[in-house]
């Protein structure tokens, strides 16, 4: 019996100690994984890529597949087509949507903006849901502002215009210089003319009439393409944990950790970005509505807007909107012009050395010939959109180039 036992008690220490040094691989085995998906491969354990295993490849292969093509003329020919046509019809499916193409770009742009937000609300213990209305919200009110203080300023310059063209006409009508030139030339009988042949000809009326409902449309168009942005970006952010989730599964799962880290980072530095040059184009645009009430220029409220909009403009947007409201303001008077910029010009050097930099700390520094490059490339590819998306992309350029291509040019 006692053989028995001690027997019993060597195998069950035998076995501890066998299972205890495959729990002791396994845990090192898991600690050697996790080490090498965050370590920049060196270029000789790289898989052999196209270019370099076409070294491999002997010339009588290069002429073997040749000679396949040409002695398959008919597959070949088909095969050519079939790639041609998925080519046009890609090619149409994309030109005939640019619109829609544009509204998501815009959507994920303000997304990417919103998101920040919505994280620092769930920071707080809030759900996500509760995030995506606060932020949706606020887009709303921004909108709600933009077009409360732009649409009355529109039509009361307009009515303003309409009140003052008799007087303005009558004016220039009894001018001396004008009374030389119909003595002259005879102008007010032309142009009474002219008047009575316009309004006389019904096309006329109804080519004015069709203007006035293009300008309607347009209008409508334009509120249907903010209407259709809002909805994308509510949906976008309430999915974008998911969205994000899915798009990393697309990638192989060697690589799988390595991509969400640079997307998170490169979404992250966006968002950032977005959301301080906001701040500081609102606080650009206060402090001209200030300074335009101080200095008792007309339409405030439109001039505050250009000058946020501006604002958004790296490097030179902000002085050349300064640059634009002082002209401006010269109308006035040269008082009104200097009181303009004395305050918005000492406002911008604070904002250069006090706001921006501690506003923009978190988001990617931008050198500022690639942010005039960007703006410039993006304008003329998708016009104001394209010009407020130019410098994000140009961070996130900037990031794979600082987290991906120098470490790997490093290694070699």
């Amino acid at each position: 019996m006692a053989e028995k036992s001690t027997t019993r008690k060597l195998m069950t220490k035998l076995l501890q100690d066998t299972k205890r040094r495959i729990t002791g691989a396994r845990y090192q085995l898991a600690d050697k994984r996790a080490q090498q998906q965050f370590t920049v491969p060196e270029p000789g354990e790289y898989p052999p890529t196209p270019i370099t295993a076409a070294e491999d490849f002997s010339t009588p292969a290069a002429h073997g597949t040749a000679s396949e093509f040409v002695s398959r003329p008919i597959k070949t020919g088909f095969m050519l087509t079939i790639g041609v046509g998925l080519a046009l019809g890609l090619y149409l499916i994309v030109s005939s949507n640019v619109q829609l193409l544009v509204w998501i770009l815009a959507a994920l742009f303000i997304t990417l903006g919103l998101d920040p937000i919505v994280t620092k609300i769930q920071s707080w213990g809030a759900p996500r849901g509760v995030g995506v209305l606060a932020a949706v919200a606020l887009l709303i009110g921004i909108i709600t502002i933009f077009i409360s203080a732009l649409v009355p300023v529109i039509i009361e310059q307009t009515t303003e215009f309409v009140q003052m063209l008799p007087t303005v006409v009558n004016d220039i009508i009894e001018s001396e210089a004008f009374q030389v030139v119909d003595e002259e030339f005879d102008v007010a009988s032309v142009a009474t003319t002219e008047v009575n042949n316009f309004v006389s000809d019904t096309s006329n009326i109804t080519s004015l009439l069709g203007g006035i409902l293009g300008v309607g449309g347009a209008i409508f168009n334009i509120g249907f393409s903010v209407l259709i942005v809002v909805v994308l970006t509510l949906y976008f952010l309430a999915t974008l944990p998911s969205i994000k989730k899915w798009l990393y599964r697309l990638a192989p799962r060697s690589r799988r950790n390595r991509i969400e880290y640079l997307s998170e980072k490169i979404s992250g530095s966006v968002g950032h970005y977005v959301v301080g040059q906001t701040v500081v184009a609102t606080l650009n645009g206060l402090v001209a509505y200030i300074a335009a009430n101080f200095a008792e220029l007309e339409y405030a409220a439109l001039l505050a807007i250009f000058a946020a909009f501006m604002a958004f403009i790296p490097l030179v947007g902000a002085v050349t909107g300064g640059i634009v409201i002082s002209l401006l303001a010269l109308l006035v008077g040269w008082q009104a012009a200097l009181i303009f910029a004395a305050i918005y010009f000492i406002y911008l050097q604070i904002e250069a050395y006090l706001i921006s930099p501690k506003i923009m700390q978190r988001a990617v520094a931008i050198p500022g010939a690639l942010a005039v490059i960007g703006v410039i490339a993006g304008g003329s590819l998708l016009g104001v959109l394209g010009a407020l998306m130019a410098i994000p992309t140009v961070a996130g350029i900037l990031v794979l180039v600082r987290e991906v291509y120098v470490p790997y040019q490093d290694s070699r």
